[in-house]
């Protein structure tokens, strides 16, 4: 069974592949279809993600898409649902910077973080839409360290370690993640269906 993750970044297809069930494949929605403009302007992270699957709903396939992003306390939950957007066309590494002197002078104990991933699924054999959060609770470091993973991974130490995703790697944030959390609780719900082609 094939279905598309609406997205253009070849990080999220690449550590979503690694959490298929067997007998599920994933590829690029824009495989299939032009690429259309999203505007994600919705106040959630599932309401983004439900933006996402309409705009592709009408090819007829599977859909898979999510939104995610990290929740800063100290910031008031920035960057929140704005995590992509901020700084948008800067590079993560001046993302983060910015974000370190913005938490300039809070202590440890109150640099509390979550990164937060709403996931959706798009059955077309019924016209359904199943949707799941996942979560990851943490702090953000002092400083940006490591360089596994992608986007914030760097400044974000997950609760129970003292090193960052970026210093972590792949195999602890496989089974930690808010995105590993949501696509494995959602893919364990799908009842998959049979698609032409």
């Amino acid at each position: 069974m094939k279905a598309y993750l609406v997205s253009s970044n070849p990080h999220k297809l690449d550590e979503i592949s690694m959490l298929l069930p067997e007998g599920f494949e994933l590829d690029i929605i824009t495989s299939i279809a032009p690429e259309r403009e999203i505007v994600e302007d919705a106040k959630t992270f599932y309401g983004n993600s439900l933006i996402k699957i309409e705009a592709y709903r009408s090819c007829g396939v599977p859909l898979l898409a999510d939104d995610s992003g990290l929740v800063i306390d100290a910031l008031d939950g920035f960057p929140g649902i704005a995590s992509a957007r901020f700084m948008e066309g800067s590079p993560y590494s001046d993302k983060m910077r910015e974000l370190l002197i913005r938490l300039e002078g809070i202590r440890e104990s109150e640099r509390t973080a979550r990164f937060v991933c709403a996931a959706l699924f798009y059955n077309p054999c019924d016209n359904s839409i199943i949707g799941v959060e996942g979560k990851v609770e943490g702090t953000i470091a002092f400083e940006i360290s490591g360089k596994e993973g992608f986007g914030y991974d760097p400044i974000f130490i997950p609760l129970g370690y003292d090193r960052t995703f970026g210093e972590l790697g792949y195999p602890v944030k496989s089974r930690l993640s808010h995105r590993a959390r949501a696509f494995t609780h959602l893919l364990s719900l799908v009842s998959l269906c049979s698609v032409r082609g």
